[in-house]
C-alpha cells in the first residue's frame, strides 16, 4: 500500500516525473499525458458521483477504483520478466463494465437521433467524464504504436465511454430528458 507522509518531494521541479519502473520521463511524455488524462477521467467522476445514487453510485465507486489501475498499469512500462510484477488492468475488469453497459441498457428506448451532452447534472458530468474518457483512449493508442501497452488498457477505455453515454442516458429519466441533435435546426 501506498504510504505518502510528504506531498511534496521536488524530484519533478527541472520537468520530469518518475514511473512506475523508477525510470523517470519528461512531464509532458506521451506515457505520463495518457494516465494523466486517465487521472482526469476520475476526477471528472468524482464530480458526477455528487448527483449519482443506487446501483450508478455504486458502480462508478467502482469504476474509479478501477480507474487507478489503469493509471498505475500506464505508469509501469511493460518489460518482461520483472522482478516485481506490475498491477495491470485485466479482462474481468472490462467484462464488469460490459455487465454494467447491458444492465443499464435495457431499460432505454432505441435512439434515432445523436445525443447533445446535457440535461440533467448527473447527465451532463458523464457526458463530460465520458469526453475526457475518449481523449485518454486516444492518447493510449498513440502511445500503443510507439511503446507495448496492455491491450486491456485500451478495452477498459473503450468500455468506459460507453458506459458512460449509457449511464448519461440513464440519468436523463430513462432517455426521456436525453437533449436530441436536430440536423441544421439552426440554419
Amino acid at each position: 500500500m501506498v504510504k505518502l507522509t510528504k506531498i511534496y518531494t521536488r524530484t519533478g521541479d527541472k520537468g520530469d516525473t518518475g514511473l512506475g519502473d523508477g525510470s523517470r520521463v519528461a512531464k509532458h511524455d506521451l506515457r505520463v499525458a495518457a494516465f494523466g488524462t486517465v487521472d482526469e477521467t476520475n476526477a471528472a467522476l468524482g464530480l458526477a458521483q455528487l448527483h449519482a445514487v443506487g446501483k450508478l453510485q455504486q458502480v462508478l465507486a467502482t469504476v474509479q477504483n478501477d480507474l487507478f489501475d489503469v493509471g498505475a498499469d500506464l505508469c509501469t512500462p511493460e518489460q518482461e520478466a520483472p522482478e516485481h510484477p506490475p498491477l495491470r488492468v485485466t479482462a474481468a475488469q472490462v467484462t464488469f463494465l460490459e455487465q454494467q453497459i447491458d444492465a443499464f441498457n435495457e431499460t432505454l428506448e432505441t435512439l434515432h437521433s445523436f445525443i447533445l451532452p446535457g440535461g440533467t447534472p448527473l447527465a451532463a458530468h458523464l457526458h463530460m467524464a465520458r469526453t475526457v474518457a475518449r481523449r485518454a483512449e486516444r492518447l493510449v493508442t498513440q502511445l500503443m504504436a510507439e511503446q507495448p501497452v496492455n491491450p486491456e488498457v485500451l478495452r477498459y477505455l473503450n468500455r468506459l465511454s460507453d458506459l458512460l453515454f449509457v449511464a448519461a442516458r440513464r440519468a436523463n429519466d430513462d432517455g426521456a430528458a436525453d437533449v436530441l441533435w436536430v440536423p441544421g435546426a439552426n440554419r
